[in-house]
């Protein structure tokens, strides 16, 4: 552990504060954060602490959603520059119209949005989840948005009619993988399990030995027999991978597959936001209160 990490880890302590990072944050973030996971999954293990301060290691959104499950805690950003690229997608003005478009039809919003647009839909899924929300809902129409291949592999799964918002959202690092790099990985390395995030397209979806969110992959792979992965994703879950299953090997699908956004949070942001305790993350009262039910609902579909 190097100094900085150390006075990140000291200050902590000292203003009652939790780190969480998300799985694709830079290696020396993770290794000094309380909790690593994905977004909802941070967000409720920040619920079951006592911490004053939510110091968000990930992208806006998922900072937003830490405030809108923790209204009475500070939640702060490290970097300004930390905004997810597919979120900006699905502007709130845009999902209203494509809402007035369909009247009726339920929406389903991927928790990879902001905070206003959560606050306008039916109700939240996550990646995790997506295929078996959208199975439990009565009707044979829905609204999704705005992973456009995400909602292409639940269409896929469900068999419903699934209209995506907006027709052609996407992570720009699940789209770099290609079929072609990903056959001869798989040649190559004949013993390897090629996992697979539901963000990726259709044509590398099908090629999977498993599809999964990140926290699926972590689970898939402690639980595999199965001695070495090829990983579709953004790189940095290879990271907590490799922690969590030292005698195991991972191979990353795409070497350049790294989210700009994640990697905006630098160790100093860190600790300048626990020093400055800025950026701190505010959305309105009636966009928190209009968001927790899109996502309390997800919650009452599985009870």
């Amino acid at each position: 552990m190097n100094a900085l990490q150390q006075e990140i880890l000291e200050l902590k302590e000292k203003k009652r504060a939790i780190i969480l990072s998300h799985n694709y944050q830079r290696p020396e973030i993770q290794d000094i954060a309380d909790f690593i996971g994905d977004s909802i999954e941070l967000c409720r293990k920040a619920q079951r602490t006592d911490a004053k301060i939510i110091v968000f290691c990930g992208v806006d959104f998922m900072a937003q959603s830490a405030l809108i499950l923790n209204p009475n805690k500070k939640v702060l950003m490290p970097s300004l520059g930390a905004r997810c690229p597919m979120a900006q997608m699905l502007p709130l003005d845009y999902f209203k119209l494509w809402k007035q478009r369909y009247p009726g039809i339920p929406s389903v919003l991927y928790v990879n949005t902001l905070g206003e647009a959560k606050a306008e839909c039916d109700v939240c899924c996550t990646s995790a989840n997506a295929v078996e929300l959208v199975l439990r809902l009565k009707e044979d129409t829905i609204l999704f948005g705005p992973d456009r291949h995400l909602s292409d592999y639940v269409a896929k799964k469900t068999k419903k009619q699934i209209i995506p918002v907006p027709p052609q959202g996407f992570c720009p690092v699940h789209v770099l993988f290609n079929v072609g790099d990903l056959k001869g990985l798989k040649k190559i390395h004949k013993d390897a399990i090629l996992i697979v995030h539901p963000e990726c397209t259709m044509d590398v979806i099908e090629i999977a030995d498993y599809v999964g969110s990140t926290s699926q992959m972590c689970r898939f792979v402690r639980e595999s027999q199965e001695k070495k992965f090829i990983v579709a994703t953004e790189i940095g879950l290879i990271h907590r991978l490799k922690k969590e299953n030292p005698d195991k090997e991972f191979i990353p699908a795409y070497k350049e597959a790294i989210c700009t956004a994640m990697r905006a949070n630098t160790l100093k942001d860190v600790y300048l936001s626990l020093k400055e305790e800025r950026y701190k993350v505010i959305l309105p009262e009636e966009v928190i209160k209009a968001a927790q039910k899109s996502l309390e609902k997800m919650v009452e579909i599985f009870r």
